[in-house]
């Protein structure tokens, strides 16, 4: 007993030493420096000593990332410092993750050898100390660009999964500097903002367990994930599941499922931890005639969704989306029948994808291309009871707003479906087998 108090106030002594240091008058500017914590929480003496930017702000599908000064993305004396100073992550000490020498009143010696800005991005290195499991099985996750990391390698000629690092070094540099700025580390969900974001400490230093719903998730699921949930598209409302439920992200999409469970899946929709809609809505399967209908032929999104945001061919680091935004809705052939089986059709979205995606990074075209469609299964979580495909008139049925037929020489409710006509040129070959061409009733068209 006695040992483990010794112990425990030796360990004290040191917190208090690495975290406080000695005062010293920096070398160059003449402050008093009082290593780490009092540089980075005297906000005038980070205005004097801080590096200029070298490179533009992160951009991405939700636009440019808001900008924030280099001395406001390391100061820490704001919102969440004192909450942080009573946390075992302080106890640790500024330089038990960064490195560096915390004891030193110059920058340049501060931050020199090993001393890593972002500690996370080495997580089993570094959050792995104490957090094993997390930081392990957090390198194969979702979160982590695996599923798209995956489908980047497939159309450049290799088999898939685990595949990413045999890309050239060009590629993946392309992959980093841009498609990363959302697919990063621990720290951009629990302690600093994402790239994306403005990046920068989000609240003081205090690590975050639950990240914020728009400051993070939203953040970098904005075009196709956060506006769609909160009604931002014209024309749409805010999904039932927040408006009815207040949901935030993390009721249904727990730690576990976005950490990972170190297991590398197909894809995303092939992971085993992904909540499902009967989770919560159990014994709706036959509670009324549409449902004991198409129950188990289509994905629940094919009549519960609103119109959703689409994009397509993206040059890495160029033009960006050269198919701009648009809110659409399209059914088509299920994509992934192997991994969602049972569905006939289901929703699907235009992916980032054409053929010369990464030209920008001295790749000319995709070797493989035409292995994956252009289109993706898809899950909007823009979800009502009663959309345009449940609204029935007085006397009318659902058929109306959802099958196709003829009305003079118009076919109403064409629009609704993925056809090989929809496609652009490159695309055909890629993504013919998942349009609606000679799937549909016959007598849909008479």
């Amino acid at each position: 007993m006695k040992n483990n108090y010794l112990k425990s106030v030796l360990l004290s002594c040191i917190v208090i030493l690495t975290m406080g240091g000695c005062k010293e008058k920096d070398n160059i500017h003449g402050i008093e420096v009082n290593s780490c914590e009092t540089c980075h929480t005297d906000y005038a003496m980070l205005q004097k000593v801080y590096s200029p930017d070298t490179e533009p702000p992160a951009s991405g599908c939700g636009g440019d990332a808001p900008y924030y000064e280099p001395y406001d993305r390391v100061y820490m004396g704001g919102d969440g410092f004192t909450e942080f100073k009573s946390s075992g992550h302080y106890e640790i000490g500024c330089a038990g993750c960064h490195n560096g020498d915390d004891k030193s009143s110059d920058k340049d010696k501060a931050h020199s050898g090993t001393f890593i800005a972002h500690p996370s991005a080495v997580a089993e290195e570094s959050c792995g100390t104490c957090h094993k499991e997390i930081s392990t099985n957090f390198a194969s996750s979702l979160h982590n660009g695996m599923g798209q990391k995956r489908k980047v390698a497939i159309r450049s000629g290799y088999s898939g999964s685990g595949d990413f690092d045999k890309l050239p070094a060009h590629q993946t540099e392309g992959y980093n500097k841009n498609c990363a700025t959302c697919h990063g580390t621990c720290g951009n969900c629990h302690v600093v903002r994402p790239l994306i974001g403005g990046g920068g400490l989000a609240k003081g230093h205090m690590f975050t367990k639950e990240p914020d719903m728009v400051g993070v998730c939203v953040t970098c699921h904005s075009s196709r994930g956060g506006h769609a949930y909160m009604g931002v598209a014209s024309g749409t409302v805010p999904d039932v599941h927040l408006t009815a439920k207040g949901f935030k992200c993390t009721d249904c999409h727990e730690g576990a499922e976005l950490h990972g469970d170190g297991t590398k899946v197909e894809q995303r929709y092939a992971y085993n931890k992904l909540p499902e809609c009967d989770d919560c809505h159990t014994g709706i399967a036959k509670k009324n005639t549409y449902h004991s209908i198409h129950y188990e032929s289509f994905n629940c999104q094919v009549c519960h969704s609103q119109n959703y945001n689409n994009c397509g061919s993206c040059h890495i680091h160029g033009e960006g989306a050269r198919i701009p935004a648009y809110m659409d809705f399209k059914i088509a052939a299920n994509p992934i029948p192997d991994i969602k089986t049972g569905y006939d059709f289901t929703l699907v979205r235009r992916t980032l994808a054409a053929p010369d995606n990464w030209k920008e990074y001295g790749v000319a075209e995709y070797s493989n291309f035409n292995s994956l469609p252009t289109f993706n299964y898809a899950t909007p979580h823009n979800i009502q009871r009663w959309t345009d495909r449940t609204k029935i008139s007085d006397g009318g049925n659902c058929t109306s707003r959802c099958h196709i037929r003829k009305e003079g020489n118009v076919l109403v409710n064409k629009t609704l479906y993925l056809f090989r006509e929809n496609l652009n040129s490159w695309e055909l070959n890629a993504t013919t087998g998942i349009t609606v061409d000679g799937k549909l009733p016959s007598g849909w068209f008479n």
